[in-house]
């Protein structure tokens, strides 16, 4: 683990020689497994010029399973997209599709949200 300065917890200088900083942790969750994953699927316009965006949201787990899961998406559906902050950005209006991609994969407490 890095001494970064800004990770330090509580004590921000101490005299005592003999004194070691605690550290706050950046480490994930582990992944929850498919059955347990409560994601909702919801179509995205804002800040997009009006362009619509499929997003996958309430994933829980690592960056490289949130990512394995935006790659499989994406070439199910043929389109771009990105996966990043815990969600999944497909191109295109793909809700439909990607719903039932989800639940194929085991995905069973997938929810269409919005309108």
């Amino acid at each position: 683990m890095s001494k970064n300065k800004k990770n330090r917890k509580g004590v921000v200088y101490s005299t005592n020689p003999d004194h070691d900083y605690e550290y706050q942790s950046d480490e994930e969750g582990d992944t929850l497994p498919p059955q347990q994953q409560r994601l909702y699927v919801l179509i995205d316009r804002k800040q997009r010029k009006g362009k619509p965006v499929t997003l996958v949201t309430g994933f829980e787990g690592h960056t490289d399973d949130l990512k394995d899961l935006g790659k499989m998406l994406k070439s199910k559906c043929g389109v771009g997209g990105a996966a990043k902050d815990g969600e999944i950005m497909i191109q295109g209006d793909n809700r439909e599709k990607v719903i039932k991609l989800l639940l194929d994969a085991g995905y069973s407490q997938t929810k269409k949200s919005g309108g």
